[in-house]
């Protein structure tokens, strides 16, 4: 998958509301400080000109964010939206906020008929979190595919990288394919993870 372009094409706020288009969509999923932002510009090659606001204060975010790609698929132009969910999981962030995360995102996640997928982010350095937990059994409710990105891997040493992959396929009861180690500062897993998201958009 080549990039041609990318741009915000507009947020939504609260359950119910519409999203900005009916393009195919991929959904970017994860806890407030697991560096959700930093890999979405990471994969988008915005390093100078960040698209996905990078944020010192976890859990700022409250909306769900589309951005339109225009990418080359199967070689001709197609359009999609990648879609930042807000981070969740933040103790820090007032209680009637928190409260509202949930049924903004579970919303939006069961009733987009153009939701093709989630990408569901856990620190490498950590086991999955309760949240994490729930999420991933929540999108295997509604049997929403899922990949499992396990980001900040730079700050592994080499001999600990396997044992954490390992260990997230056995605490997830998934299949080593499902998971792919990023990290936002040497791209490492960019390639992986763009591969998995044409699959998604092509149906291959």
């Amino acid at each position: 998958m080549k990039l041609k372009s990318v741009e915000f094409a507009g947020a939504i706020g609260r359950p119910g509301q519409d999203p900005p288009g009916t393009l195919p969509q991929v959904a970017f999923a994860g806890r407030s400080n697991v560096g959700k932002s930093s890999l979405i510009n990471r994969l988008l090659e915005r390093h100078r000109k960040q698209i996905a606001r990078v944020s010192a204060s976890p859990g700022k975010t409250q909306e769900i964010n589309f951005y339109q790609i225009r990418a080359e698929l199967d070689g001709r132009d197609d359009d999609f939206f990648l879609v930042d969910l807000p981070g969740y999981g933040y103790a820090r962030a007032p209680q009637a906020v928190r409260d509202s995360w949930r049924p903004l995102i579970e919303g939006y996640l069961r009733r987009s008929d153009e939701l093709l997928g989630v990408v569901q982010l856990i620190d490498a350095r950590h086991d999955p979190t309760p949240d994490d937990l729930k999420m991933i059994e929540f999108l295997g409710t509604i049997e929403m595919p899922a990949l499992i990105v396990l980001t900040k891997m730079d700050k592994l040493r080499t001999a600990e990288r396997e044992k954490r992959v390992q260990a997230a396929t056995e605490q997830l009861g998934i299949e080593p394919e499902q998971v792919v180690g990023f990290s936002a500062v040497t791209g490492e897993g960019r390639e992986a993870l763009m591969q998995s998201i044409e699959h998604l958009l092509t149906g291959d």
